[in-house]
């Protein structure tokens, strides 16, 4: 495989997750040194670093918690020294009805918001200063289809969480696309994960790829390649871009 990304140390948040392990294996096929980050999967962690054969780093952070994202950076660049790259994937994806308590709803919002987009905004502002300063980096946000076209009645949180990322992605570009800084946003449509098999578990597979032309999800797989592509070096006016994969679901 192309050794692209030889050499370069790039932050994967939620990298336990499917599509996260998925980007975590193909970054490190091309040469990669990925930096590691889990939530409570400390076992699905390591056994992720040794699929790798331990050419990477390992960081527990807690995203959910107000600090949980500086924390992570100053760990990841005490690990590599020099980041060059910064994935933000970790997300989460909630069901809130409109007819929920205040409370309950106010919560929900919250704390996806915390997760999907704060976290993520905190990772960049301290990736920004620290690329500006070693000489530029590059900045995946995984974002998603329901950020475009809208979502369900029942998880609005979560379609206002990557709508506000995919914003995000373009503020960046345009701002520090002069230091060295691309930013894109990659926004699939369903994907083979836990999360999307606990919504065909409820609802079944034919709701989930219904208005799919090509009929199926998409494969982690997929979405790590792309990923690895928008970090290649070589790619400096890939910037500002948001990378549809959605099967032909939603097309702009």
């Amino acid at each position: 495989m192309n050794k692209s990304l030889k050499g370069l140390a790039v932050l994967v948040t939620g990298a336990t997750g499917g599509i996260g392990t998925a980007i975590v294996k193909r970054l490190a096929a091309e040469g990669a040194r990925p930096i590691i980050h889990f939530g409570r999967d400390k076992v699905g962690a390591e056994s992720l670093l040794a699929s790798i054969d331990g050419n990477g780093w390992l960081i527990q952070a807690d995203l959910s918690a107000a600090d949980g994202p500086f924390a992570l950076w100053r760990k990841a660049v005490a690990a590599a020294g020099r980041v060059h790259g910064l994935v933000n994937n970790a997300g989460i994806r909630t069901e809130i009805s409109v007819q929920a308590s205040e409370v309950d709803w106010k919560a929900a919002w919250q704390k996806e918001f915390q997760i999907n987009f704060f976290a993520a905004a905190d990772l960049s502002k301290e990736a920004i200063g620290h690329f500006k300063a070693n000489g530029g980096g590059r900045i995946v946000n995984i974002a998603s289809r329901a950020g475009q076209r809208g979502y369900a009645s029942d998880t609005l949180p979560y379609g206002a969480t990557k709508a506000a990322l995919i914003n995000l992605s373009k503020s960046i570009a345009r701002s520090f696309g002069a230091d060295g800084i691309t930013a894109v946003a990659i926004a699939p449509g369903w994907v083979r994960t836990d999360m999307a098999e606990d919504f065909i578990a409820i609802h079944g597979k034919a709701a989930a790829v219904s208005d799919i032309p090509t009929g199926e999800m998409a494969e982690p797989s997929e979405i790590a390649e792309l990923v690895a592509f928008v970090l290649r070096p070589t790619q400096v006016s890939l910037n500002g871009a948001t990378l549809d994969v959605n099967g032909g679901s939603y097309i702009r």
